[in-house]
């Protein structure tokens, strides 16, 4: 009897060993797959300007379809904090990291640094100058500027005085943004009287900005902002001056409160950026380049970013005023026709 117990026994702790060994591999071949999953840092400037939550969760969302885990950073406009939030990615071996830039010229060392570490880098929507990313993806930041001036020519045909209010100066883009603006109006009848900048893209610097201007000289006819954040601002300024609805202003981003202004009759036209284009395209190139895919060139162009040609993916932007806000804006989904026409009667 105590021979048949001592078997039992000894079959009982066979079975619960050999349970336990394989409870352990299960555990040991999740963790190994877990391990092997892509890891991509995304590096966020600031999630003050709307859209860029909306970067955020598309990119987030495209790249765990495609089995990879990404670590979202904002750095909340601090130049210092994005370089601690990278050296953190270098540190923790990501496979890719994309970086919103705050100042590209700040980043260049630890981009250099990260490449060097064998991660590869995207600079998304921003160009970090004279670092040699892995790839540069964002809009036509040059047609953005022209079909601001665009939209201005055509509004007033005879011509004026404007101010231009820009983003920051440590922003490649507004460099870009600018040039294709000048572009649009060299051969018009539209003259800067006056130009300023809002560093960091501070919404609130707007303001201030046009007051001045406006002291310089208020003989004006029309007005370009860096973003609608920017937008919103300068056109609160222009209400305390009565002038609101009377100067023409562009702005982009197609925020829902730039869009609720165009139907009012306060803001002109925004530039539609697509973002959820850019920013699935960018999940999807971020993972082919960690898995050390070859990035289809025929897709795409070169850029240089002063030292180097790195690949560059560009999506076209689109104007948007009242007449067509319903077919871009709307019928895309991108806002709901009850929120862009909420303060507007129809």
């Amino acid at each position: 009897m105590k021979k048949k117990r001592g078997l039992l026994w000894g079959i009982f702790f066979c079975l619960l060993l050999l349970g336990c060994g394989s409870g352990q591999k299960e555990q040991e071949a999740i963790s190994e797959k877990e391990e092997a999953k892509i890891q991509i840092g995304l590096s966020f400037d600031t999630f003050v300007v709307e859209r860029w939550l909306r970067d955020r969760d598309v990119f987030v969302s495209t790249a765990q379809s495609l089995g990879a885990e990404v670590n979202v950073q904002n750095a909340n406009g601090n130049i210092e904090e994005q370089i601690s939030q990278i050296e953190y990615f270098i540190k923790k071996k990501m496979d890719v990291i994309a970086i919103v830039a705050i100042d590209g010229d700040m980043l260049v060392d630890v981009v250099k640094k990260a490449r060097n570490s064998g991660i590869k880098v995207i600079c998304y929507d921003r160009l970090i100058m004279n670092a040699g990313a892995d790839l540069y993806i964002s809009f036509d930041n040059e047609r953005v500027g022209e079909l601001m001036g665009e939209a201005l020519i055509e509004a007033l045909p005879e011509g004026g005085n404007i101010l231009t209010i820009y983003g920051s100066k440590m922003d490649h883009n507004v460099t870009q943004v600018s040039a294709g603006l000048q572009n649009a109006l060299r051969e018009s009848k539209l003259h800067v009287v006056y130009s300023n900048y809002c560093d960091n893209w501070l919404a609130e610097l707007a303001f201030d900005a046009v007051n001045e201007g406006l002291a310089q000289n208020d003989d004006i006819v029309g007005m370009m902002c860096g973003n609608d954040a920017l937008a919103s601002q300068a056109i609160k300024a222009l209400s305390e001056h009565r002038m609101a609805g009377k100067v023409v202003v562009v702005g982009q981003d197609a925020d829902l409160s730039a869009c609720q202004r165009i139907v009012e009759g306060t803001q002109e036209m925004t530039v539609f950026k697509p973002v959820d284009a850019l920013a699935s395209k960018a999940a999807q190139l971020a993972v082919a380049l960690a898995r050390g895919e070859i990035l289809e060139m025929e897709d795409m162009q070169t850029i240089s970013d002063g030292e180097n040609e790195i690949p560059y993916y560009s999506i076209e932007p689109i104007a948007v005023t009242a007449e067509n806000i319903d077919e871009v804006i709307i019928d895309s989904g991108f806002h709901q026709r009850e929120d862009v026409y909420l303060n507007v009667a129809r």
